[in-house]
């Protein structure tokens, strides 16, 4: 072979090479792509709900005169359900007689929720209790014969269309009160129940959409047939997960193609980018769904606001629960509380409507939200430096909306942003970062929290919550702010001791506690063991939503957090050492 031979010869296998180097890195991104997606488009009939974020859930009917809660509180009168309530049912349903909201006015309600900043309400037009509230000839309890009168349904669509407000139903598919129901007389409520549905999205113009609930049992709704009734009425409607779900389900399945979205309840859903979700969640301080009395109390302003960024930082909705009273008007309280997180979206509105979450998943700092080009980082919490991971874009500049100054540095190893006390936002502070591309391109890509010494390791308590593995000492340092550690209702004092495994040192300690609203625990203490005695180092009053504490430097292996003082069961999130 010729020098001229074997040049060409080097010169094939080099491309040779090349074409498998490349075809492997090709191979390789692909691969990433298929198991780390950027988020799946909504589909066009989802559009205006996804980019909306924020909807007003509505729990209203005669149980709010007795201030118990809707159709739970009813005694059951059908083995096949689950309610075992503590009012008798003859009293629970006589209640319509003397249901009179005279002091309704659908322009407060839809003004209210417009002013929320909400885009969207949903009325539990039908609750598993079986009252209506719309006239209707299928079933006669319902608000017609009640001293009121009003098709309270009408009223409100009719409002919400004329102020832009989508219109969206709960119908419970179930119905306790009805003798037939989950019996071998099943078709016979199943046709009063499709009637039902019927008129409810017939004679109110376009409804946008259908919410169903469940109970926990046998799903017999003949749910083919209704889907294709719901479809044939109300073709653009947007449909939950719920008329589906059997026992053993969760609200997290989607059973069915026309299933649109699933429903995680009194909680945040954790980050998903690929199927659509709404966490429903109440105001109500004790997590009621309708009017609780003057005496319930509602969750504060920072709760409900982390609520909805939560929500938008997980790449789902918010259905925020309000409970009228029973004379029709809002409790002050609750409408305040709306009003409050209409302001903040009125001056922040843009880093949560027509969002997508990400591409920094929830963690320790916060979360993220992106449109466009930008992505909107919500530090919600500075107990640690706030370095997020290194993303496949460049970022040319970063601000803050609303004002004030940020410093930004983005390196091989990630993107830190620094930003002085006195600009930081008393609940969330919000920095935009600009990218050179379409922030909508970049997979989500998880936040690692920095590890706690306390993270893993053996705990006990002096009482955890009915005995209850769920609820056991070690979710206080599991590293998760989803589970938490509970004690008993009716606790007064209660401790968590932590066995750190060796002697370590420490000097702060970040202790998360579940609920802060309830406001539970009014003293405590964090203690470290030696020489037999229980030695403490520091000592504080009432606990909020995050204590970020700093003591002289202690060595120990074993550390306890006394809770001295509280009013009812605490519970706590994570109790972490630094």
């Amino acid at each position: 072979m010729s020098c001229s031979d074997n040049k060409i010869v080097k010169g094939l296998l080099l491309l040779l090479y090349l074409f498998l180097f490349t075809s492997l890195m090709v191979t390789s991104a692909q691969t990433v792509s298929v198991t780390n997606p950027p988020p799946r488009p909504y589909p066009e009939r989802l559009k205006w709900w996804a980019e909306a974020r924020f909807g007003i859930f509505i729990h209203w009917g005669p149980v709010s005169i007795t201030g118990k809660e809707i159709s739970w509180s009813r005694a059951n009168t059908n083995p096949k359900c689950p309610n075992k309530g503590q009012i008798p049912a003859q009293e629970y349903d006589s209640l319509y007689k003397v249901f009179n909201p005279y002091k309704f006015n659908p322009e407060n309600w839809i003004g209210l929720i417009k002013a929320s900043g909400a885009k969207y309400f949903v009325l539990t037009a039908k609750h598993c209790d079986g009252f209506l509230l719309w006239h209707s000839k299928v079933s006669d309890y319902n608000i017609s014969n009640t001293p009121f009168r009003k098709d309270v349904c009408y009223e409100l669509s009719k409002t919400a269309r004329e102020n832009d407000i989508r219109v969206g139903w709960y119908f419970s598919p179930m119905d306790w009160r009805d003798p037939d129901f989950r019996t071998e007389r099943n078709n016979f409520f199943i046709k009063r129940m499709q009637g039902e549905l019927r008129e409810l999205l017939t004679n109110y113009g376009r409804i946008d959409l259908l919410w169903f609930d469940w109970d926990g049992g046998e799903p017999l709704y003949e749910q083919a047939a209704t889907y294709e009734l719901v479809k044939e009425l109300q073709p653009q409607v947007i449909i939950n997960n719920r008329l589906d779900l059997a026992p053993g389900d969760n609200d997290g399945l989607i059973k069915s193609k026309f299933a649109d979205y699933y429903t995680p309840e009194q909680r945040v859903n954790a980050y998903d980018d690929q199927t659509p979700w709404e966490s429903c969640m109440t105001t109500s301080a004790r997590g009621q769904w309708s009017w609780g009395g003057f005496d319930d109390g509602v969750k504060s302003f920072e709760t409900c606001l982390k609520m909805l960024i939560r929500c938008a930082g997980g790449d789902g909705n918010l259905l925020l629960n309000i409970g009228p009273m029973p004379d029709g008007e809002i409790d002050s309280k609750q409408a305040n509380l709306l009003k409050e997180m209409g302001r903040w979206l009125e001056l922040y509105g843009e880093t949560i409507y027509g969002t997508r979450g990400g591409p920094f998943k929830p963690g320790y700092y916060g979360i993220s939200t992106r449109k466009e080009n930008i992505v909107f980082v919500h530090i919600l919490d500075w107990s640690h430096d706030i370095v997020l991971p290194p993303i496949p874009a460049k970022i040319l500049r970063s601000y803050m909306p609303g004002g004030g100054s940020v410093r930004v540095l983005q390196t091989t190893n990630g993107v830190e942003i620094s930003v002085k006390k006195n600009h930081r936002k008393p609940v969330d502070t919000i920095v935009a970062l600009v990218l050179d591309r379409s922030a909508l391109e970049i997979p989500a890509v998880d936040v690692q929290s920095p590890r706690a010494l306390t993270a893993g390791c053996k705990a006990t308590a002096s009482n955890v919550y009915c005995n209850d593995p769920q609820y056991s000492a070690e979710k206080a340092v599991d590293n998760n702010e989803e589970t938490r550690w509970a004690t008993d209702l009716g606790v007064k004092s209660a401790w968590l001791e932590v066995d750190l495994g060796k002697p370590v040192s420490f000097s702060r300690a970040i202790i998360k506690q579940a609920y802060p609203e309830l406001k539970r625990i009014k003293k405590f203490t964090i203690e470290y063991r030696e020489n037999d005695r229980w030695i403490v180092c520091y000592k504080g009053g009432v606990m909020g939503e995050t204590e970020n504490i700093r003591f002289r430097p202690v060595t120990a292996r074993f550390v306890r957090l006394n809770i001295v003082e509280s009013t009812d069961g605490p519970t706590i999130k994570e109790f972490s050492l630094f």
